[in-house]
């Protein structure tokens, strides 16, 4: 049976930012854990919601999951391991429950760690990507809620020792197993390990302890950049739990292509449409780059698809800044609408022997110069 889709199995819109997403796990969490609902399929229905908050939760797995879906993991695009070794969020607070270390993970409840990244992309044009340049983005970061200092409570007096597990974070749950009747801890079921719980919610954040707020981000575009990479800014992301650093803003660069270039890695590649009295007497013609126009020599006798190189005229090296080269590409027009007279003359060429006469081109050069 094929898998749902991870946005279905949590219930949550395509655009849920991470407290969302976090929000909804904890419900559906709390919901089919085995030790509270005692239906047959509550474990595989838990089993589901865990990996799909293992996937979206961290940003780079959802942005893979985003563009690939499924085949992702089939592919080894979370990781060599899948959806394995993940470091759950402490909020995960059934982890234990497939392996226990629930009271590690419970003394790791208030340790400091890092916010959540950010990925937005970014549609630059081919002239940007040449030469740099700077863009402003909109994005949400999440932020500490100043009315509640992260708390999450009205008050302080609204923060109370959890009555389930005493403040430790931890449950004792006994089992039945092949070998007897075990005991294992695992994180408490009512203040998902935090050893607290909140009698009434903080009006601004609902509880959650962070706030949305919109930010501008100026943005410089680095010189030879391409589609798909990626430019890290270290603390533009959501702010960091328990003191925590802040996240970063990762900005994913998508490319216009060029109408007059095409792009090959640092080389690009231009078509030069040429005469044929051109092609045959030779001319210095004018060449686009993009820093500009240069004039390049075209020799007698050059044949359509002929390929000359201008060196250092191609894209920044993203890394070196050194510039590839520019191959221009000659295409020799067949004329067309011909008057009688360039007519006339093109007959008279077409009765010589073009190929072993070496003088030829200059009797079609005082020719055409009548």
């Amino acid at each position: 049976m094929s898998k749902r889709d991870y946005y279905e199995v949590l219930g949550v819109d395509k655009n849920a930012a991470d407290p969302e997403i976090k929000k909804a796990y904890r419900t559906l969490a709390r919901k089919y854990h085995p030790d509270v609902n005692k239906e047959t399929d509550a474990e595989q229905k838990f089993k589901e919601v865990r990996e799909a908050y293992e996937v979206l939760s961290d940003s780079n797995k959802r942005a893979q999951y985003d563009r690939f879906g499924h085949q992702a993991s089939q592919q080894g695009g979370f990781g060599e391991s899948g959806f394995g070794g993940f470091d759950f969020d402490i909020n995960d607070i059934f982890s234990s429950f497939f392996g226990g270390g629930a009271s590690r993970r419970s003394q790791q409840q208030n340790a400091p760690r890092k916010g959540q990244d950010i990925h937005k992309r970014m549609r630059v044009n081919f002239d940007e990507a040449v030469k740099g340049g700077k863009k402003t983005i909109r994005t949400t970061v999440y932020e500490e809620c100043t009315s509640c200092h992260g708390s999450g409570a009205h008050s302080k007096d609204d923060i109370k020792t959890c009555s389930k597990c005493q403040g430790s974070g931890t449950i004792t749950v006994e089992q039945q197993s092949l070998f007897g009747r075990t005991r294992t801890q695992t994180a408490c079921p009512q203040c998902g390990g935090a050893g607290k719980t909140v009698e009434r919610k903080c009006e601004t954040c609902q509880g959650e302890g962070v706030v949305g707020k919109e930010k501008k981000v100026n943005v410089n575009i680095p010189e030879g950049v391409d589609n798909n990479n990626q430019l890290r800014m270290p603390g533009f992301g959501h702010k960091g739990i328990n003191g925590g650093p802040p996240g970063d803003l990762y900005i994913v660069f998508e490319v216009e292509e060029s109408e007059t270039f095409e792009r090959h890695g640092d080389d690009l590649a231009v078509e030069l449409p040429i005469t044929f009295p051109q092609a045959a007497l030779g001319d210095e013609i004018v060449v686009p780059t993009p820093y500009g126009n240069v004039k390049l020599k075209v020799p007698a006798g050059t044949q359509s698809h002929k390929t000359f190189r201008l060196r250092g005229k191609g894209m920044p090296n993203l890394r070196s800044k050194r510039k590839g080269d520019l191959h221009v590409v000659i295409k020799v027009i067949t004329p067309t609408n011909l008057s009688k007279k360039q007519q006339q003359l093109l007959e008279e060429l077409s009765s010589t022997d073009l190929t072993n006469d070496e003088s030829i081109w200059q009797k079609v050069k005082a020719k055409i110069k009548k």
